[in-house]
């Protein structure tokens, strides 16, 4: 009954902020205008990761004076730095440096609130890690993690669905039900109504879902997270198989633009996802593309390791 309670409260909830906020960005003119960057050729809002936050505080926060704690309240802090530092500059636009200072600053939050990676389970032949390259490795990920989510939010439902898909699979392949099993319905949920409303995040929604998607990431490495012993996966070949496209793209985006001469974090529309529509010209076959190829891919990798 309460997981039913909180699936509706989430669409419910979700639903009714989406069309609220929407209205109230097209009524103030904050719009995602359209240029020769654009990928799309209507008015689009970037109110849809406001109301998903919301949704998710909301909810977690009348549980929380309820006495029932959804998940670790203390991650707030975080997720709320990084979504009023994208709704600024969703709005008034802010230089990428100080974004990142900010991202830094999140990922500190995280790893006092005692989520860090201190162990790479082999890779390179690395086990376990000291506090300092635990701490070091583990703001790279989070910031990594947190631009690649932004850098997708560039057509229709791509960034959504992507998200969307890593949650199902983290909650899917673990043994048992996890500690964030309340808080991915929650997220999936309130998304469901953007397929509807609204297609983009904008930065508050890729920033804040980007840091929430790393801190899920932190917890696969963990001991806690266990994969079903059916699927036996190695964890950091599941984290980069449900989390291709993003990893791909940012990687392969940040060289090109390097080569190039100019910013990594210089906005264009030469990310992957961008060729791929210029050729079907359909944002959702390029986002079914992508996640169907993804889903592929963690077969594939299942199957070879």
């Amino acid at each position: 009954m309460e997981i039913i309670i909180i699936i509706s409260s989430a669409i419910l909830i979700s639903s009714v902020l989406n069309f609220l906020f929407q209205r109230e960005f097209i009524k103030r003119n904050i719009l995602d205008k359209i240029n020769n960057r654009s990928s799309h050729q209507s008015i689009a809002t970037r109110s849809g990761g406001i109301a998903i936050f919301s949704t998710i505080f909301v909810i977690s926060t009348y549980n929380y004076f309820n006495s029932v704690e959804i998940f670790d309240y203390s991650l707030i802090v975080p997720i709320s730095l990084m979504l009023i530092v994208g709704l600024y500059d969703d709005i008034y636009k802010l230089d990428f440096k100080l974004k990142f200072i900010f991202q830094i600053i999140a990922a500190k939050i995280i790893i006092d609130n005692g989520l860090i990676i201190d162990n790479l389970h082999g890779v390179f032949g690395i086990y376990e890690l000291n506090r300092i390259i635990a701490q070091l490795i583990t703001v790279f990920f989070i910031v990594a993690i947190i631009n690649s989510i932004n850098f997708i939010d560039g057509i229709d439902g791509l960034a959504i669905s992507v998200v969307s898909l890593f949650i199902i699979c983290f909650e899917f392949f673990s043994k048992s039900d996890t500690s964030f099993i309340l808080l991915s319905l929650i997220i999936v949920c309130s998304i469901l109504p953007m397929f509807y409303f609204n297609y983009f995040l904008g930065d508050s929604g890729s920033l804040f879902l980007g840091i929430l998607v790393s801190t899920y990431v932190i917890h696969i490495l963990s001991q806690e997270y266990v994969i079903k012993e059916k699927y036996d996966i190695h964890k950091i070949i599941f984290i980069l198989s449900v989390l291709f496209y993003p990893i791909f793209d940012i990687i392969r985006i940040i060289f090109k633009r390097i080569i190039e001469g100019k910013s990594p974090f210089e906005a264009d529309n030469n990310h992957l996802h961008h060729l791929i529509l210029r050729k079907t010209k359909s944002h959702f076959a390029t986002t079914s593309i992508i996640v169907v190829s993804s889903m592929i891919i963690l077969v594939i990798l299942q199957i070879i390791f």
